[in-house]
């Protein structure tokens, strides 16, 4: 009945029998929105959800239930769910969900292509990559961006940390102000202080003049700390 409501508004739907299918499908189909039941063979609508958001962490999913507890609707809505319903579903109830839901992600989509094409008018480094994983990092530095929170990235040698530090900077509203990187495993131990909070003039023997660092140069812009686990 779902199905045929949903067909009936113009959606394409691919069913699951179980868990297991679901989450395939989400790899195959990378599709707009899930809607998954809280108990499945081999697994549950927990698991759908999980793997929905490490795939898309921006993808609406609503969970249905015939035998859920107030418990389970808390965990969906922290997990990431969008909405909780109790079955029997109405479908027209349904159907008004999932328009508001795919209105909303359209809405985000059109606002992140935005936020690329003006970071490129800045001389943002372009990332491009239709990898899921490498899609989640590109979804993780747009909501980054738009805070003033620390961000830590982790990753080996030469996997384009800078690259993506200067793509947040340039997503971010502190774009126009400096960016600025150090690597502080060339900089000496006895020279890393100086090097990243200044100096004064006569701080110290030899300080001929005032020095700034590089927190007082990054100052309402970004500071990029390379290799900052070698402090």
């Amino acid at each position: 009945m779902l199905r045929h409501a949903l067909e009936g508004d113009g959606h394409d739907v691919v069913e699951a029998r179980d868990a297991t299918e679901a989450v395939q499908a989400l790899q195959d189909t990378q599709p707009a929105l899930v809607l998954s039941d809280l108990r499945l063979p081999q697994g549950d609508g927990f698991a759908v959800l999980r793997a929905a958001k490490e795939q898309d962490v921006e993808i609406p999913v609503i969970v249905m239930t015939a035998f859920g507890t107030f418990e389970d609707a808390v965990r969906a809505m922290k997990d990431g769910a969008l909405d909780f319903l109790a079955k029997p579903v109405d479908p027209e109830h349904l159907l008004l969900l999932v328009r508001r839901a795919l209105e909303q992600r359209r809405v985000i989509n059109e606002n992140l292509l935005l936020k690329e094409e003006l970071a490129v008018r800045r001389g943002a480094p372009q990332l491009v990559g239709e990898d899921p994983s490498l899609r989640k990092v590109f979804s993780s530095l747009q909501r980054a961006a738009a805070t003033d929170t620390t961000v830590l990235i982790e990753g080996e040698s030469g996997t384009g940390k800078e690259l993506f530090a200067r793509s947040l900077h340039a997503l971010s509203e502190r774009a126009t102000m400096p960016f600025v990187a150090i690597n502080c495993a060339a900089i000496p131990e006895t020279l890393l202080e100086t090097e990243l909070f200044g100096h004064e003039k006569g701080a110290f023997t030899g300080a001929v003049g005032r020095k700034l660092g590089k927190f007082e140069m990054a100052h309402r812009g970004t500071l990029f700390l390379d290799e900052i686990g070698d402090l």
